[in-house]
């Protein structure tokens, strides 16, 4: 009775002027044709909406912001192409977490043991064959092309970003899952299982991809003299000076060690004992690839060599291999530098250089120690009691290496404040024991500008060389500037970049405050916007070093945030200057491989030297230096 009753009113309502007249008319006959059960309320707003869909009158009076919050609210299950290969890694023993909210651009599937994030994409919605699809669009076209492309784009931040997590990302189509499931299935478990044999015999590639090591004894030759284990970093610093100076002097006092671990590894990997196969250098360089798989390998054959200590991410060791020299030995202690040492040059720096187990390794016979070592407060310093004053300061440590080992010179590379530290009493300390119980030829330091070596950021550095007295060297003239025209223009994003380098509005009002605040007392403190054709402030570590290199860029479209931040994303185009541009600053090329966290990588560049000025300073040093065979002045008295 009800239904045919609804279906009446529906058939009439072209005689009705309005649907308030059916809902009186049904008002006025509820008791007779509708169940007491049902509210009326109920029943009325069921045939509004019915009378509705029939007339394809639209009922979505939602702003913009309101759909999409309600949107964000409906939790669904996932898509049906999500479901279905959920079930798949299901039954394959895979467990894994969905949409993970922890891990960036919260993938379809998060395989933690693993650390593998894997997407479900939709041909339509992420653009597959795009270039040719997109003129499949016939209406709406300028909507739909910005949303597609975006969606585009953002997978590739996604991808980039979980990278340089050290996730391994998977993307399959829909039409891939559907089509041939066992597939990507397959391709998930191989990759599991090549880790899981990679983590067996060694985990170099974990600490590449940035995740947490732990340490692994291998065998016998894993532990120390006391029965401790060697750390991992300590493992492959070994081995991976070893095998970048394997055929040359300089592998000797890594040799024993490194065939020992090696030795170790492989027979864990292979399940026996074989020392005659690993001596085989195929089977060395297999058993590591990872080392030899990176863009600025060892020169082969060099016209020098050096050392790197504090070596930071290898800005000394950019620029002497740029001018042919070979690095023998390098140390740094962090952890994060560690690893983007490790990915671009193939080799692990050593540890605390302040440890005689570390001094141990350095070969002999090198010819330039290279070191932007720390300035830290000499305690004694002004007493004039020479070498030993300087005990218990990261400078002692460079001066012991130089008075064991005796290298034709060195470079040493400090902040400007250096001079005048301590009233000058700091550096008249150094002075002395470079000059005097070191008997070096030692000219007076200077400050050398980046700006003037075709980078556009005035960073001012003391830069101070010695060389050893049969050298002959009487002279030196610091280098002529070579390049003052870049501008920052020259080292800009060529591309649209990420919107979470700009800043919220909410941090801009406070930035703005503080620099008010400082203004109002005569002070210069706050944050500086650095325009196309100007010259960056220097790049240090910390917050300011950031917030005094802010960039005007209106190229960014979307303003969606995609991290989470306080307010929304400013309108007019200010943004932190990007990793890559801070690389660019400090003189590394593009090839550069930044595989650490923004954060880290920010501090690292901050930290560095600027290559194009060292390498230059370095080529006056190279002209003064007497390559040729002399007597061996490296020796191992401690």
């Amino acid at each position: 009775m009800v239904m045919l009753s609804v279906l009446f009113l529906i058939k009439m309502q072209r005689v009705f002027t309005s649907k308030c007249l059916i809902v009186c008319v049904l008002s006025k006959y509820w008791a007779t044709i509708i169940p007491n059960r049902i509210k009326m309320s109920t029943f009325v707003h069921w045939i509004c909406c019915t009378l509705s869909q029939s007339q394809k009158l639209p009922m979505d009076h939602l702003t913009k912001e309101q759909r999409h919050k309600n949107m964000a609210a409906n939790k669904g299950e996932g898509t049906k192409l999500e479901i279905m290969f959920g079930k798949f890694l299901w039954n394959a023993g895979i467990r894994y977490r969905k949409n993970d909210k922890s891990v960036f651009g919260k993938p379809d599937f998060v395989i933690r043991g693993s650390k593998i994030a894997i997407f479900c994409d939709g041909e339509f919605w992420h653009g597959r064959n795009w270039n040719i699809r997109k003129n499949d669009h016939k209406s709406n076209c300028k909507f739909w092309h910005s949303k597609i492309e975006r969606n585009i784009e953002r997978g590739k931040e996604v991808n980039e970003e979980l990278c340089k997590q050290g996730w391994k990302v998977f993307r399959f189509w829909e039409t891939e899952i559907t089509a041939n499931p066992d597939v990507c299935l397959n391709e998930v478990l191989n990759y599991m299982n090549r880790k899981s044999i990679t983590d067996d015999k060694i985990v170099i590639t974990k600490m590449c991809g940035g995740g947490k090591v732990s340490m692994q004894m291998y065998g016998p030759h894993s532990l120390n003299e006391d029965g401790s284990i060697i750390a991992f970093e300590e493992q492959m610093a070994i081995v991976s000076h070893y095998l970048h100076n394997q055929g040359y002097k300089y592998a000797k006092p890594y040799e024993v060690k490194a065939e020992g671990l090696i030795e170790d590894i492989y027979n864990i990997h292979q399940k026996k004992s074989d020392a005659q196969c690993v001596s085989d250098i195929s089977v060395q360089y297999s058993l590591f690839s990872d080392l030899f798989a990176v863009p600025f390998l060892p020169i082969e054959k060099p016209q020098f060599t050096f050392i790197d200590l504090f070596a930071g991410i290898g800005g000394f060791r950019m620029a002497m291999q740029n001018l042919g020299g070979k690095c023998v030995f390098s140390s740094e202690w962090d952890a994060q530098a560690q690893k983007t040492y490790l990915l671009n040059y193939g080799e692990v720096p050593f540890g605390d250089i302040t440890k005689e187990s570390t001094k141990s390794f350095i070969p002999d016979d090198f010819d330039i120690l290279c070191a932007g070592f720390p300035c830290q407060a000499f305690s004694l310093a002004g007493k004039r009691l020479g070498f030993e004053e300087t005990r218990g300061t990261l400078f002692f440590d460079v001066a012991e290496i130089i008075r064991r080992k005796r290298p034709k010179a060195f470079f040493l590379e400090n902040v400007k404040g250096l001079l005048i530290h301590d009233k000058g009493k700091t550096i008249q300390t150094i002075l002395k024991v470079l000059r005097e119980d070191l008997d070096y030829y030692v000219p007076e330091p200077q400050i050398v500008n980046a700006m003037n070596f075709g980078v556009p950021q005035h960073r001012e550095r003391v830069y101070i060389v010695g060389f050893r007295k049969d050298q002959n060297v009487n002279e030196f003239t610091y280098p002529a500037p070579t390049d003052t025209t870049k501008k920052f223009a020259d080292i800009k994003e060529e591309n649209t970049v990420s919107a979470k380098y700009y800043l919220s509005t909410q941090y801009v009002k406070t930035l703005i405050a503080h620099k008010e605040r400082h203004a109002a007392k005569g002070n210069g403190f706050g944050y500086e916007v650095i325009p196309d054709d100007g010259v960056a402030n220097a790049i240090v570590v910390g917050g300011m070093g950031r917030e005094r290199n802010l960039v005007i860029d209106n190229r960014l479209e979307d303003f969606t945030p995609v991290t989470n931040i306080r307010g929304e994303i400013n309108r007019d185009g200010l943004r932190r200057m990007t990793p890559r541009e801070w690389a660019r600053l400090q003189g590394f090329p593009d090839n550069f491989i930044i595989g650490v966290a923004d954060a880290s990588a920010y501090k690292q560049f901050g930290n560095s030297v600027a290559v194009p000025a060292i390498q230059a300073t370095a080529q006056e040093i190279i002209k003064r230096i007497n390559f040729s065979k002399s007597k061996k002045y490296g020796t191992d008295r401690k």
